[in-house]
């Protein structure tokens, strides 16, 4: 990938709302440059879309837990993930290297709400599970430092 690429990039994931004007400003480009590499890294994937980050506490879920699942059955199809997409709750799902086959992370209103959504895991997916529940977040969506990203398979 270009520098100016990874600058863009680097800019987007610090403020995902960042102008055209104020990206060429920051690289030096005209809008309408910046405006093709933003749409070009856009069609490649690079920048795979935009989002708003939420206050978790004002809307109601400020308990986050980490769940890591794996299977009762060692024989039973891989299909976890699948078998949770229906559950709300939860914000995330990482195949992992482990005992355990998931790590879920979840975001829930309290301890009987997380018990409550533990169950409900448990059953639809047939796993056991062991939770760890956050107690702080000192930092959390950070921008990816793309200045030190390598070229490995996907980029360029």
């Amino acid at each position: 990938m270009e520098e100016i690429d990874r600058r863009i990039v680097a800019l987007l994931a610090s403020d995902g709302r960042m102008s055209f004007t104020d990206l060429a400003r920051e690289t030096g480009l005209s809008v309408s440059a910046v405006h093709q590499r933003v749409r070009r890294l856009e069609k490649r994937g690079v920048v795979r879309g935009y989002a708003a980050i939420v206050d978790h506490d004002a809307i109601g879920l400020p308990l986050t837990a980490f769940i890591s699942i794996k299977p009762i059955d060692p024989a039973a199809p891989d299909d976890a993930p699948e078998r949770l997409a229906h559950l709300s709750a939860i914000e995330a799902c990482h195949s992992v290297a482990g005992d355990e086959s998931y790590i879920l992370k979840v975001r829930v209103a309290s301890p009987v709400a997380l018990e409550e959504l533990l169950q409900q895991i448990r059953a639809a997916a047939n796993v056991s599970t062991r939770t760890t529940v956050v107690l702080s977040t000192p930092y959390e969506h950070r921008a990816p430092d793309v200045t030190q990203a390598g070229e490995g398979a996907g980029a360029g």
